[in-house]
Formats: C-alpha cells, sequence, structure tokens
C-alpha cells in the first residue's frame, strides 16, 4: 500500500459542475482510498497549501476536508509531523472486507429460535390500490368517507399545543386521550376500566406484543383461534409461547373442543365481537364458558376488539372484559379501523394491579405513540365527531357489504358461498372447488384485486377452509360490480 497521498490517488479529479461543495467532493474522495485500503493507516496527506496547488482549490477547501475527517475519526493531526491516516480508522472493519482479496464468507452469527420463528411468521404486505380501488383488501376502512376537513382542523390545533407533547413525560399516553377512551368504551362496549389503566400503543400490533411479553414465559401454552388472526400468532411466537390452535364453530373457539386438547393454557387471545377471518360472533353462554375455564386454569385473556363499531343488526354483547371486572381479561382496540392503518394509535386497556408494570414496560419497549396525533384523537372522541363518523360508516358499509353479497350470488353461486355476517368489514366466501385459494388470491391480486385467503390464517390443517376473505369497507360502490366480474373470470379460469 502506499504511505502517501499522492501515490495512493494519482488521479485524483472532482467535479466542478456539480451541486456537491468541493470540500465535500475532496472528502469523499479520501474517506473512499481510507476504506477502500488504497490510503493504508499511517499514509501522509500533503500539506494543505501543497494539494490545493495540484488541484487548483482554495486552501481553505482542502482545510475544510482535513477538519471533517479528522472529526469523523479518519484522519490524526500530529504536531511536527502534519496530518495523517488514522492509525484504526472508525470504518476499519467495514474496510476489511471490501479490500481483502480473500474475503472473509463466514456467516453471520444465527438468530435466536425465537427470532427464527418470529420471521417464520409471514403476515401478507397488503398491495397499493389497484385499477379497481382497494377492491376486496379486508380490514381498509372507506378512505373516500373519512372526514378529513374535521380531523385536518383538531390537529392543526392539536399542534398549537405542542409544547405539552414535546417530552417523554407520558409513555402510556396523553392524560386527554385515555380519559377520552375510557368514557367511550365504557359506554360503547361495557369495558370496566379508569383511565390509568389505559395505555397507549403504536398501533394494536404493538399493543399486542407488550400484552405477551408480560404475561407469557418461553413455552407457556397460548390458545388461538384456528383460523385466527396472524398478527397476533406473531406476538405470542416473540415472547416463546406455545402456540395451541383451537377451532372456531358458529358461536366462536370452541372451548369444549379446547378442553379436549389437555394443554393447559397461560393465555388465551379470542376475538369475541366479530371473530377474524371467519366472522362469527361469540355467544354469551360460549363467552361465560370461556371465562370460567380461565379461571380454573388461572389463565389470561386477550380480547382483540379490532372492529366492533361495525355492527349492522342489533346491539353487540358486553365485551369479555366487562363480563370479567377487568381481572383477568386485557382489552386490545384500534383506530386503524375507523380512520386509516397509518395513523398507528391504539390501545391497551390492562388489570388494575397491573397497570403500573405495564406503564413501566412501555418505556423499555418504544411501543409508544406519537403525542400531537393523540391530542387530535382526544379532540375527536371529545368532540362527537368518532361516534357522528361510525354511525355514518355503519349505514355506508352496511350498504357496501350487501352489494357485495348481492353481486356474488348473482355472479358466482356455483363457485363461492358467502359467509353472510352481521358485523365487520370483510365477508369469508367458501370455495364450492378444491382449488387453493392462496394461489387464487395470488393471481387476483396481479390483476388490481386484493381479497384475502382463509387458508393463510390457519395453523392446523383439521381446520382447513379454502375461501376468499372479500373486505367490502373500501371498495366504492362504482368498483363493486366490475371487480366481482373480474373475481368471477379468474374463478372460471377465463
Amino acid at each position: 500500500m502506499a504511505d502517501t497521498l499522492a501515490a495512493a490517488l494519482p488521479g485524483l479529479t472532482l467535479d466542478r459542475t456539480s451541486d456537491v461543495p468541493l470540500h465535500a467532493q475532496l472528502a469523499q474522495a479520501l474517506r473512499t482510498a481510507i476504506l477502500t485500503g488504497q490510503a493504508s493507516p499511517g499514509t501522509r496527506l500533503p500539506a494543505t497549501r501543497n494539494l490545493a496547488a495540484e488541484l487548483g482549490l482554495g486552501r481553505n477547501t482542502v482545510a475544510d476536508a482535513y477538519d471533517q475527517l479528522t472529526a469523523e475519526g479518519y484522519l490524526e493531526a500530529r504536531v511536527g509531523s502534519g496530518t495523517r491516516v488514522a492509525s484504526i480508522a472508525p470504518d476499519a472493519f467495514l474496510a476489511t472486507g471490501a479490500s481483502s482479496d480473500e474475503a472473509d464468507t463466514a456467516p453471520p452469527p444465527p438468530l435466536s429460535k425465537r427470532g427464527d420463528a418470529l420471521a417464520a411468521a409471514i403476515r401478507p404486505v397488503p398491495p397499493p390500490p389497484g385499477r379497481f380501488g382497494y377492491a376486496f383488501q379486508p380490514g381498509i376502512p372507506a378512505f373516500d368517507a373519512f372526514p378529513y376537513a374535521s380531523w385536518t382542523r383538531l390537529a392543526a390545533r392539536a399542534a398549537k399545543n405542542m409544547k405539552a407533547v414535546g417530552d417523554y413525560s407520558h409513555p402510556e399516553g396523553q392524560p386527554e386521550l385515555r380519559a377520552a377512551i375510557a368514557a367511550h368504551v365504557k359506554l360503547a362496549r361495557g369495558v370496566v376500566c379508569e383511565p390509568d389503566q389505559i395505555i397507549i400503543t403504536a398501533g394494536a400490533q404493538a399493543g399486542l406484543d407488550l400484552a405477551a411479553r408480560l404475561l407469557v414465559d418461553p413455552g407457556d401454552n397460548a390458545w388461538i383461534e384456528d383460523p385466527g388472526y396472524a398478527g397476533a400468532r406473531g406476538a405470542l411466537i416473540g415472547a416463546g409461547a406455545t402456540l395451541v390452535p383451537v377451532p372456531v364453530d358458529e358461536e366462536g373457539m370452541d372451548i369444549t373442543a379446547a378442553r379436549k386438547l389437555r394443554k393447559r393454557p397461560r393465555l388465551i387471545y379470542v376475538t369475541p365481537s366479530h371473530q377474524f377471518p371467519l366472522g362469527v360472533t361469540m355467544s354469551l353462554p360460549r363467552r361465560l364458558d370461556l371465562l370460567e375455564l380461565a379461571d380454573d386454569a388461572d389463565a389470561w385473556v386477550i380480547e382483540d376488539d379490532y372492529d366492533s363499531e361495525y355492527r349492522y343488526q342489533g346491539r353487540p354483547l358486553s365485551s369479555l372484559q366487562g363480563l370479567d371486572g377487568g381481572r383477568r381479561v386485557l382489552y386490545v382496540g384500534t383506530f386503524s379501523k375507523t380512520f386509516f392503518p397509518s395513523l398507528r394509535i391504539g390501545y391497551l386497556i390492562v388489570p388494575a394491579a397491573h397497570a403500573e408494570a405495564f406503564r413501566n414496560a412501555i418505556r423499555n419497549t418504544g411501543h409508544t405513540a406519537p403525542g400531537l396525533p393523540q391530542l387530535a384523537l382526544a379532540a375527536f372522541l371529545e368532540g362527537g365527531h368518532y361516534e357522528a363518523h361510525a354511525r355514518r360508516m355503519r349505514k355506508l358499509y352496511d350498504a357496501r357489504r350487501l352489494a357485495v353479497l348481492a353481486a356474488l350470488e348473482e355472479l358466482a353461486p356455483r363457485t363461492l358461498t358467502p359467509q353472510v355476517r352481521e358485523a365487520g368489514m370483510q365477508m369469508p366466501a367458501l370455495l364450492r372447488s378444491n382449488r387453493n385459494d392462496q394461489a387464487i388470491a395470488a393471481d387476483l391480486a396481479k390483476d388490481g384485486i386484493a381479497a384475502g385467503s382463509l387458508s393463510r390464517y390457519t395453523l392446523d390443517e383439521k381446520n382447513l377452509r379454502q375461501g376468499l376473505l372479500l373486505g367490502f369497507a373500501a371498495v366504492e360502490e362504482k368498483h363493486i360490480s366490475p371487480a366481482m366480474h373480474q373475481l368471477v373470470s379468474h374463478l372460471n379460469g377465463s
């Protein structure tokens, strides 16, 4: 290797037409020479005056480049011997692989067993809207009907109070939002809680992850609905739980079948208001049976109430958390299904005895939600905007639900059997043939239709159902018929 810069960089040139300043170009050229081994540790650099003359630069330009690299640790200024490449450059380890003729091909250390399992629990990434908009994409609200003007006004008002949310004083969530949520869920869902039992998280998934970390130890049995929500699976796998898939019937998680498994649960995860993905509602006798079983096993219950706002006939049943009195049931909620997924604000309602532990834990997990949207959301709830919007969406979604059902019955009577549900934002439709629903969903996605596949949510083959999950909330009426025609065309193989 060269021991002088002149030998190391014989062809150094700078682009005087570039928008990048000359001192930055020179610094980058020298940095690259050091990282690639062209200029080895101890290499002496020319005096700033000499290099400036050689390159036709001002002396200050060269001095600025030297100062930058000295500050970054690439160069050392030695009294009496000028400026040299540092004996140990900050990126020396990066340079080793790049400059070695015999690069080290040894693999990095392996992931943990839990890491491997979590990475293997693949959740499909929703595609961007296609030519039919968000046609049949599950879990997406109606972007075309959101009250953007009201939200923008409240968000701007919240921004004026930025000083109130600029520090770390409320990692568990802004007091205004926790109070507004406590009032809302008490009235709407019969949830029993005080504001200090509410933990605001960066979406419901963060709440599930936080709960799983605090409630289960590696190897503990976690009962989950099968088919069921993949996000809950991921959170439990990440905590090291052993997943125990429990079949779902028309009343929700089959508790009788669960008892026969003889695997004592530490935690039970359910979506009782509108089971995901089958859409059934857990009956009151089944809810009481579940709570009795949890008492007998001294198990925790996580109640994920992800879209309970959207019930089209009858009144919703009381929450499990309300029936239990908040002793062993943790309640998970989200605003993504009412607002928009990127809002990333969810909440976790925990037993009062463990509220402090959860508040302390969230400081260590980074699952906190940004403060400004919390203030805007609190104002949205307190001002009655949320309930008014939910009422409008219930009416709109019911119309879209019925339109999708009518299109299915007209166009696909021999290929799909819709499972009519009275709640939620998506409709399961079972395939009448033995075709692979995941392959069908993949083909549909190429044509701009983002239907889900039921089998993707299944763990135990005994519980397997082949079918499509058709989201209807985000599908504008003008897209329903053409999108359904396209879907049926795929099913018919044309």
